[in-house]
């Protein structure tokens, strides 16, 4: 199994803390993204998107995190510890991929972007989403360890990085005790692995 991605990319690390919870080995391969081998033929023929990260396993080549992390949850947890069956608390978890792939990406993910690579943003407009997204989770989390189901599912780790390292761009956590706590609880999961803007936060 090799996983294409980038020591910045929060979209990778949501894929390897899968692979950690799941005990799988796994070879990681990184994808320079800041000089645009991401966007070079080679890297091209895995994903057409130009995107990090990317698994291949086997012959299957995968792409986009969330995508990932389903897979990942069915092939290699039939429990359904991570990726539930039945049919409401599969759309539980699912909706939070959805919230991952929009509210976090087009706020959080995009602010830190934008302080760390440049990637132009309307700035104001971000920040207000990231804002938003993280007084929303804020609240859900009030009353609650995890996002769904009182355990870490893949709708955590979907979730997990980019909120972690908000900091990064310039938004500070402060305001949202809930999301701070959530965000420990995770670092303190057994096969929780560490990424450097999400450590330097603590």
């Amino acid at each position: 199994m090799i996983l294409y991605g980038h020591p910045l990319s929060g979209n990778t690390h949501k894929v390897r803390l899968l692979l950690s919870a799941l005990n799988l080995r796994y070879d990681e391969r990184t994808v320079d993204v800041p000089s645009g081998a991401h966007k070079q033929p080679q890297f091209l023929s895995l994903n057409p998107r130009g995107q990090v990260p990317v698994l291949v396993d086997g012959d299957q080549k995968l792409h986009d995190a969330q995508a990932i992390l389903v897979y990942l949850a069915r092939k290699y947890d039939p429990s359904g510890r991570f990726l539930p069956v039945a049919a409401q608390e599969l759309a539980s978890v699912v909706g939070w991929l959805s919230f991952a792939a929009n509210e976090i990406q087009n706020g959080a993910q995009l602010s830190r972007m934008h302080v760390l690579l440049g990637v132009p943003i309307a700035v104001e407009r971000t920040h207000a989403v990231t804002r938003e997204s993280l007084a929303l989770l804020d609240a859900h989390l009030a009353a609650r360890s995890f996002l769904e189901l009182e355990r870490p599912t893949i709708a955590d780790l979907a979730c997990f990085p980019c909120v972690a390292l908000v900091p990064e761009g310039k938004i500070s956590l402060d305001q949202y005790p809930h999301v701070q706590a959530w965000v420990e609880r995770v670092q303190k999961l057994p096969f929780y692995v560490g990424m450097a803007g999400i450590e330097a936060r603590a």
